[in-house]
């Protein structure tokens, strides 16, 4: 137990204090140099597999009301749209054409990782038998997760110098792109045995799924789910349609308690799929009464074990590869923005094999 100025008891079944009291890297510390030179090994072919889908992708807001797609705009020049911008205007003797743009982004729209800043409980680590809201490893809203109170100042921000107002003061992304997310991944294809059909996977179903396709995971690999959900959103062209999304697909079933003791158990790094939320959602109804998680594996991964959890990548090319070619190992390079405050990221992952 951590000797942590930030709670008195942790979680049942978390590290917290394992990688020392104010630790941010959560499992990542487990992608060691040993672990990058395994990863470099698994390259045999020099070819390489683009992991994100188009960030403009799925289109709309039908998997997240709240996250829409980005938007791109010219800067302003000397009062002009700053896009095929003609230098002669200023200067006569000037040749050039400029184009500089920016961008209004939602982070965790399309392909993305998430920070354990994004998603946190309410607990009692004071140990007074009243539990307060918390993040992994005891880092505190309001001390160290900051937001405003006024919807005013949230949702996109008008005028042409807007101000920021919320920030990750610990427990941002950038603690992950600062570690550097490189090393060996292990892809687990779920897609290949339940096809498109719409349903949660528990303990025994990934494990008849990993010893029928002889995938072993060990500490510090980053494991990578494939379910066929990201192709079905590049089908659908940016059109996605509300009731197939939801009903369609494998996602991992974070009530099953064998499940998250595997994940545990297994030392994985961090936890990847190609789906909405890595996990079925909205999630079976729990067995205990009174308040739970809604996410019950996100609370098992990001607040209680430090696990980074990636969704929506694109895993379908890389996946019909590695089974062509009786491979489940890769090389995974998969930094998110080095954004400080931010609690996630778009990402555009690499696999090479």
């Amino acid at each position: 137990m951590s000797a942590s100025p930030r709670w008195k008891q942790r979680p049942p079944g978390s590290n917290w204090g394992d990688f020392g009291p104010d630790d941010q890297q959560g499992r990542m510390n487990l992608i060691t140099r040993e672990k990058v030179l395994q990863g470099v090994a698994e390259v045999r072919e020099g070819r390489t597999f683009c992991l994100s889908l188009p960030l403009d992708f799925p289109g709309g807001n039908v998997l997240n009301p709240r996250r829409h797609p980005p938007v791109i705009r010219p800067t302003v020049r000397n009062g002009r749209p700053n896009m095929n911008y003609r230098l002669f205007q200023d200067d006569p003797e000037a040749s050039d054409v400029i184009s500089d743009d920016l961008v209004v982004m939602h982070l965790q729209y399309s392909t993305q990782w998430d920070s354990f800043a994004h998603v946190g409980q309410l607990f009692d680590a004071d140990g007074d038998g009243f539990p307060e809201p918390v993040y992994y490893n005891g880092f505190r809203p309001g001390e160290h997760v900051v937001g405003p109170t006024d919807v005013a100042d949230a949702g996109v921000p008008q005028g042409l110098l807007p101000t920021g107002s919320s920030q990750a003061r610990a427990l941002g992304i950038e603690t992950m792109a600062e570690h550097g997310v490189q090393g060996r991944a292990v892809m687990i294809d779920l897609h290949a045995h339940f096809g498109r059909a719409h349903h949660a996977v528990g303990y025994d179903d990934l494990m008849r799924v990993m010893e029928a396709d002889r995938v072993m995971v060990e500490t510090g690999d980053m494991v990578c789910l494939h379910t066929g959900f990201s192709q079905m959103l590049l089908e659908m062209n940016r059109q996605p349609d509300a009731h197939t999304v939801e009903h369609s697909c494998t996602a991992l079933d974070g009530r099953d308690p064998k499940l998250l003791q595997w994940i545990t158990d297994s030392g994985l790094a961090v936890l990847i799929a190609d789906n909405y939320a890595v996990e079925m959602t909205p999630s079976r109804k729990g067995h205990m009464l009174g308040c739970c998680a809604t996410l019950p594996l996100h609370e098992h991964c990001l607040f209680k074990l430090g696990i980074h959890l990636g969704e929506i990548w694109y895993l379908s090319e890389l996946a019909g590869w590695l089974r062509a070619n009786g491979r489940n190992r890769f090389l995974l390079t998969a930094p998110p923005l080095r954004l400080p405050g931010a609690v996630g990221s778009p990402a555009t992952p690499i696999a090479t094999v």
